[in-house]
């Protein structure tokens, strides 16, 4: 039984630094919590890398950054288009709202100092229409969400 209970202190201790990993509660209040700007809509080609049926969302690889920089955005499908009339690695053109909800100064510089993460803001990507551009494709999904 002593064997048990030196097995047992590891556990008790990973627990401690698992603590120490933990991102306080008022970081991650701000980030849930985050207040969202009025949307950009932006224009971007590029190509399905995963669709995500249960979701309703994709993950894109654009040629051309967003915002932040990042070329591998999830956007969030409208109702109106459905998953299976979707192709991965076919260009499309998206049109998509980028939604941006800023962080405070305070917030950014404990992720930056303690995470060491590069973070100023949450973004959000809403697709709106896109439509196929593949060359020697005559199919096309060009959805338009009505407002």
């Amino acid at each position: 039984m002593v064997k048990k209970t030196d097995e047992e202190k590891p556990v008790k201790k990973e627990k401690k630094s698992a603590k120490k990993d933990d991102i306080p509660d008022w970081v991650t209040d701000e980030i849930q919590n985050a207040k969202f700007e009025k949307p950009e809509e932006l224009k971007r080609t590029g190509y399905i890398l995963e669709i995500y049926d249960s979701d309703n969302k994709i993950d894109t690889q654009l040629y051309d950054p967003v915002e932040d920089g990042r070329h591998i955005v999830t956007l969030d499908l409208p109702k109106k288009i459905k998953t299976s009339d979707l192709e991965k690695g076919v260009v499309y053109e998206f049109t998509f709202d980028q939604h941006k909800a800023p962080l405070s100064k305070k917030v950014t510089e404990y992720l930056q100092k303690e995470k060491e993460i590069d973070m100023n803001a949450i973004y959000q990507f809403e697709l709106k229409t896109m439509e196929l551009l593949d060359v020697g494709s005559s199919a096309s999904v060009d959805e338009e969400l009505e407002e």
